[in-house]
């Protein structure tokens, strides 16, 4: 299989370049507005949506209301990309034009300055492209397309109806991305503990989301007053516009811990409705993960409103949790839904060496710390064995560790060659893995995108779309297939 590399290829990136611009202009048009301006090809279509709305709003008065037919009369003050730009900032006062430079950002003044000149002549002629990074696969190349920046660290993605994604940030804020890339914050979220891996973490969208707008968020809970006590907690919301609703705290895992790491918080519903959730151990190992009278380091299965399900395995087992679903685990940051089997597919983080794919099932250990195959970060050994009867094997695991994050199943062909096949984020090594799946067996890896940044979670969303989020700096970006 030919391994994956950056290429480059000249498809276009949309900018003005400050080579291009400094030199005529008489205005103050800085480095950083200028930099602003990068757009690549693939935002085109949502800029030009937005410099429209603006043009209508704000000049369609008077330049008339076709910003296409506006960009083909006769333009009195130049049309070079540094005249069109100071033309908006500063205004024409002898033509009566108003500057814009106090009621527009500079971002804003130069999207609306490079829809303007592409509707007018086409941007090849103001010697405003770039070259753009394209990406080779076996069977296709592809390109990235930057939906949202500016974030801390964007941990979890949901999609709605409208082609809008939901983004949490780990910060402790909640995003409406809309399809024109316009960012709407949601407001009432929870008060989280933003420290060490805490803070805002999955959002989920009830599988009847179109009839009663249910949505969930997984989060760290924490205590106020004297010794900072922090655990993982799931709350429900009804979403109208951009408000949350309805507040519902439908679980919180004991005991609080006064670490900052491994909270799990993966949220997901099987086929009939159940919602799962996974709680990391909290950074106690020897401590919590085999036992059953504690939530942490398991998985746990619930109902919409958090009600315990009858036939959940260890309802009748004394000084039980009865939520519990699975036990043994370490930390698992990836729960995905198997598109065919519906089975539950999750990853969890090992210490050095030792991260793991497992397919959750009702009942079962999967040993986390008896059975690992990892050591100590300092080289040392917790245990000798790598399987014990009673426990399960993983169904893939990773020496080195590459400390995996999100996971999604490939679906439909807008991918060649990944269809069916599993995606999973890499935070050590930066990158994103594709898993090649047959059965229940993993039997090849490939390296995708290496050096993206730190990638937290992928998904794919309705428009067949992958989505991949990476942190330092958060950022949101949509994989665009190419032809070969």
């Amino acid at each position: 299989m030919k391994t994956l590399k950056k290429i480059l290829n000249k498809n276009t990136v949309v900018y003005f370049s400050l080579i291009v611009l400094l030199p005529a202009l008489t205005v103050a048009c800085k480095k950083d507005s200028l930099q602003k301006m990068k757009v690549s090809d693939t935002d085109l279509e949502s800029l030009i949506s937005r410099s429209e709305a603006l043009y209508k709003e704000y000049c369609s008065g008077c330049h008339g209301r076709s910003m296409e037919d506006f960009a083909k009369e006769e333009w009195i003050y130049g049309d070079s990309p540094e005249e069109v730009y100071a033309s908006i900032s500063e205004g024409r006062a002898e033509g009566e034009m108003p500057a814009f430079k106090d009621g527009f950002s500079d971002e804003q003044i130069g999207e609306l300055s490079a829809a303007l000149l592409h509707k007018r002549s086409g941007l090849d002629k103001y010697n405003l492209i770039e070259e753009s990074e394209v990406y080779e696969a076996e069977d296709f190349n592809f390109k990235l397309e930057k939906i949202v920046e500016d974030m801390e660290s964007p941990w979890g993605m949901a999609f709605l109806a409208d082609g809008s994604l939901l983004v949490t940030d780990k910060s402790g804020e909640l995003w409406r991305i809309n399809k024109d890339k316009t960012k709407i914050k949601i407001e009432g979220v929870p008060d989280v503990l933003f420290r060490g891996q805490g803070g805002l973490m999955d959002v989920e969208l009830h599988p009847n989301f179109s009839e009663n707008s249910w949505l969930y968020l997984s989060y760290s809970i924490y205590q106020k007053g004297g010794k900072v006590l922090s655990s993982t907690a799931v709350s429900r919301y009804k979403l109208e516009e951009s408000k949350l609703v309805d507040s519902k705290l439908i679980f919180v895992a004991h005991p609080h811990e006064t670490t900052g790491r491994h909270y799990g918080s993966r949220l997901e519903f099987d086929n009939e409705g159940y919602l799962y959730v996974t709680v990391g151990d909290r950074g106690n190992r020897d401590e919590y993960p085999q036992d059953l009278s504690t939530h942490l380091g398991k998985v746990h299965r619930l109902y919409d409103d958090g009600r315990i399900p009858e036939d959940n395995p260890f309802v009748d087992v004394s000084d039980a949790i009865k939520s519990i679903y699975s036990y043994g685990h370490r930390n698992q940051q990836g729960m995905i839904k198997h598109p065919v089997t519906g089975e539950l597919w999750t990853h969890e983080h090992g210490p050095k060496g030792g991260d793991e794919i497992n397919i959750v099932r009702k009942g079962l250990n999967y040993g986390w710390p008896v059975i690992s195959y990892g050591i100590n970060y300092i080289g040392t050994r917790f245990t000798d064995l790598t399987e014990k009867e009673g426990m399960e094997q993983p169904l893939h695991y990773w020496d080195p560790s590459i400390a995996p994050s999100g996971m999604d199943f490939v679906r439909g062909n807008l991918y060649p060659g990944w269809e069916g096949h599993l995606l999973i984020g890499s935070l050590r090594f930066e990158y994103l893995h594709l898993c090649k799946i047959e059965g229940e067996k993993v039997i090849s890896e490939e390296k995708i995108m290496e050096d993206i940044g730190r990638v937290r979670n992928v998904k794919q969303g309705p428009d067949g779309y992958l989505y991949v989020s990476v942190e330092e700096p958060g950022i949101v970006y949509r994989i665009i297939p190419l032809p070969k």
